[in-house]
Formats: structure tokens, C-alpha cells, sequence
């Protein structure tokens, strides 16, 4: 596996993955565009992540909440007071840090749940300096919000005109939890999906796409009875181990992180990460949170709303109680790149790239050559390619030698190439190259999406 993140940032940028933020303008920290093979890899986790939990489910229904929400909802959740990081900077060189992360990494100690104080205390007891410039000369540790706020022309707050970017997609769920329990006829246990934009104003977010500003969950709160919320836990824990595996992730790479009760959020009464060995260090993927019926209550308070479950047979009323799996894209999508990516010697001692995307999530799935240009290769090829491309995202390449055009594919991902050739003219077969084995076969091409259909599920 890939101990390096350089590589992937190159191949991202060269490949049209990812691109810089702003690049024309020098960029813009912390932002990416993803370009036309990253756009396809995304939209192809999204798809099947939502085929997985949602549409394979008849207990998951889906949402798209708005990403301005009401500025009293981030106060009743507790945000507007409790969603800060400790910020420290230095006043030699103006650098701004996170002061737990300043700790851990000058000193190896957790500091993940100290007060501002203890932070304060460790800083000078260690004589931590200021990583980028060394200097010992640092402001009093504070509180800084990571909620983007933003003007609004109208509203009914009595904050004023303050809105907030929303930094989670969960409380455009909870907000229509009545909406969906009148509308649709979900039992308990049931759950609300959601794929969505977030922002987090990070203090020191990096490590290219894992930790940046604007973001997009795949979130689902799953409402139960609050006795049966322990087997929820652990149904929804095994079935996210399932979905690494889905997207080809190694199980050896991911693993289990137990929060200690004395850190875990103000929400939650139990969350376990699974984090995954990226080229930095092990670090969270995805989260499992026991919300319990915080966020119902406390919204059904500060609305004056009741957002109670109604059960249509007993009759019974009670506040559901909440598991929360939450999946990042843009991790999920980098975890793929890290793990894909593979810089493999060859007999000849050629060193070819190439990416193991599983066909699941590959933004190519199939490229078709013409052996070359001039007719009529070209036509049949282009026949080929039509067949093919109505039922997957397919590539038609015409430029280059052969070889060259394999290691395009190669290096995007895509699991199989198909040559047409003269041979072809003359039987209607066409020569079937893996990706990975680089083992070539005839195949007839009417049996090609047949074939296909097997290879790529």
C-alpha cells in the first residue's frame, strides 16, 4: 500500500481527478474541484451508496434538506455554543493552529476533551514552539466556531441577519422528522438518508481532500425505540464494515475506534470511527454515533413543536431515539485512491501506474480502441463503443499506440479495454484486456455485454 500522498495528489491533478481551488488565482486554501473522471469516481460512490442504503432498504428513505436552516435550530443542537475548536496563534509569525493537534504533535499526549486551561499549562510546561517559524510566543488559547456565517436579507431571527452554513447534514434531517412520519408510512425502526454539501470553517484542515472547508456527507439518522438502540448499534456497525468492502476497501486497512465516554460528544452516548490507514497515519473514514433522543428533544423545545413517533397500531407516543452512520465523500473517495493505487515493475522492467478501483465505483468501466484510425476499423470500433456505452460509462480512444492507450486506462482505473482489430472484420470477435492480469482473450461481440454484465457487478 502507498506510504506517500505525493503520488496521488500528481496522479489526481495529471489524470483530471482533482484539481486545486481556484488555480488561475494562485488557489484558494482548502478547496477542490474535482474534475471529469473525479466527478464520475463521486457520483459513483454516491449512486452506490445510495442503491446500498436506501433503495436495497425498506426501512431508509431519502432527504434533501436545504443547507440554510433556521438559525434557532443550531442553537437548540447545541452548535452555536459547543461546535469550537481551541484555536492558538503565534504573534511572530501569525500562524494559527489548533492547540490540541499543536500538543499531540509536539508531545505525543491526547488532548482531545482538555480545557482551555490544561491546554495552556501543557504548552508552557513543554515550552512547545511554534512549528513553522520555532518561535516560543504564542496568544492565550480560545474558543473559534467552525460555523460559516452568512448575510441574509430576511429573517425572524432575533440574531439579526445571521444565517449559518450548515456543518453537518443531520439537523435538516431531525427538522423533518414530522414532515416524513406524516407523508410517508414508515414504522420504527426507520431511518432518513441524505447526501449533502456541508461546511466547517477547519482551523488547520489538509492532508489534500481529507480535511477540507466544503465537504459532502452521506448521512443517515435511523430512529428506534430507545431499549433497542445497542442491536441497532451493532446491525449498523457490521453493515458499514459491508460497505468498505463493497467499494474494495482491504479489511486489514480498516479498523475500529472506541471514543472514551469522558470525549464523546454532547449528543452522544456511544460512537466508534472506523479510521483507515492512509500514507499520514491512521485517521477517521467514517462515524457511528448513538445520538439518543437529544436532538427530537431539544428541537421539539426550542420550536414549540411536538416531534413525536406515533404508533398507528398501539397508539403509543414517544420520542425516538437515534443511530447516526455518517460516511464522508471525499474520504471515501481519497481511502480509494490510497488504496488502488499501485506503481507495479513489469517483466521488461517498465514500471507501469495503475489504479484497482474495484468496477463498482471506476469512473470508466469499459475504453474501446480502433487498432487504427482509417476505415473501416473506426466504424466497427465506433459500433462497439455504442453498444457498450448505452449500458456503461464507456471511453472511445484513437489516438497512440496501443500500449499507450493500455496505460491511460490504466491510470484512470478502468478494469477493461477492448480492441478491435482486423480479425475483427473478418470473425466479429474483439480482444477483452483485464486491467489488472493484463491477460487478453477473443470474445465474440455479441457476447460482449453478457460478458460485461458479469465482470463489472
Amino acid at each position: 500500500m502507498i506510504q506517500d500522498l505525493k503520488p496521488i495528489v500528481a496522479l489526481a491533478k495529471r489524470r483530471g481527478f482533482i484539481y486545486q481551488g481556484s488555480e488561475i488565482y494562485g488557489g484558494f486554501a482548502n478547496t477542490y474541484s474535482f474534475g471529469p473522471y473525479g466527478i464520475e469516481l463521486k457520483k459513483n460512490i454516491k449512486d452506490l451508496w445510495w442503491k446500498t442504503f436506501v433503495h436495497a432498504r425498506r426501512d431508509v428513505v431519502g432527504l434533501d434538506g436545504p443547507i440554510l436552516l433556521h438559525p434557532k435550530a443550531w442553537k437548540a443542537s447545541g452548535h452555536l455554543d459547543g461546535f469550537n475548536d481551541a484555536l492558538i496563534d503565534c504573534k511572530s509569525c501569525k500562524g494559527r493552529f489548533r492547540c490540541d493537534h499543536l500538543i499531540e504533535e509536539a508531545t505525543s499526549l491526547d488532548a482531545d476533551g482538555m480545557s482551555l486551561a490544561e491546554m495552556e499549562e501543557l504548552i508552557q510546561k513543554h515550552s512547545i514552539a511554534c512549528p513553522k517559524c520555532g518561535a516560543k510566543n504564542f496568544t492565550n488559547v480560545r474558543h473559534f466556531n467552525l460555523m460559516f456565517s452568512t448575510q441574509m436579507s430576511k429573517t425572524t431571527s432575533s440574531e439579526g441577519d445571521i444565517a449559518y452554513l450548515r456543518p453537518e447534514t443531520a439537523q435538516a434531517i431531525f427538522l423533518d422528522f414530522k414532515n416524513v412520519t406524516d407523508t410517508m408510512r414508515v414504522k420504527i425502526p426507520f431511518g432518513i438518508a441524505q447526501i449533502g454539501k456541508a461546511f466547517r470553517n477547519e482551523i488547520t484542515p489538509g492532508n489534500f481532500v481529507f480535511r477540507v472547508i466544503e465537504f459532502e456527507q452521506m448521512e443517515i439518522e435511523y430512529f428506534v425505540r430507545e431499549n433497542a438502540w445497542q442491536q441497532a448499534f451493532e446491525d449498523w456497525l457490521q453493515a458499514m464494515h459491508k460497505w468498505c468492502d463493497l467499494i474494495g476497501l482491504k479489511p486489514e486497512h480498516v479498523h475500529e475506534k472506541e471514543h472514551p465516554l469522558e470525549k464523546l460528544s454532547h449528543y452522544s452516548k456511544r460512537t466508534v470511527d472506523l479510521v483507515y490507514d492512509f500514507p499520514f497515519g491512521r485517521s477517521e473514514l467514517y462515524g457511528l454515533a448513538y445520538r439518543t433522543d437529544f436532538d427530537l428533544t431539544q428541537h421539539a423545545e426550542h420550536s414549540g413543536q411536538r416531534l413525536e413517533y406515533i404508533d398507528q397500531e398501539t397508539r403509543e407516543k414517544f420520542v425516538p431515539h437515534v443511530i447516526e452512520p455518517t460516511f464522508g465523500v471525499e474520504r471515501t473517495l481519497l481511502a480509494l485512491l490510497c488504496e488502488a493505487y499501485e506503481e507495479e515493475t513489469l517483466e521488461n522492467g517498465e514500471v507501469r501506474t495503475v489504479l484497482h478501483l474495484h468496477p463498482r465505483v471506476a469512473p470508466v468501466k469499459v475504453a474501446v480502441f480502433p487498432l487504427m484510425k482509417k476505415e473501416p476499423l473506426g466504424s466497427k470500433a465506433q459500433e462497439v463503443f455504442n453498444l457498450l456505452n448505452s449500458l456503461w460509462h464507456c471511453e472511445y480512444d484513437e489516438s497512440g499506440a496501443i500500449g499507450k492507450r493500455y496505460r491511460r486506462q490504466d491510470e484512470l482505473g478502468t478494469p477493461y479495454c477492448i480492441t478491435v482489430d482486423f480479425d475483427t472484420l473478418e470473425n466479429d470477435t474483439v480482444t477483452l484486456r483485464d486491467r489488472d492480469s493484463m491477460l487478453q482473450e477473443r470474445v465474440p461481440i455479441s457476447e460482449l455485454v453478457g460478458i460485461l454484465h458479469k465482470k463489472l457487478t
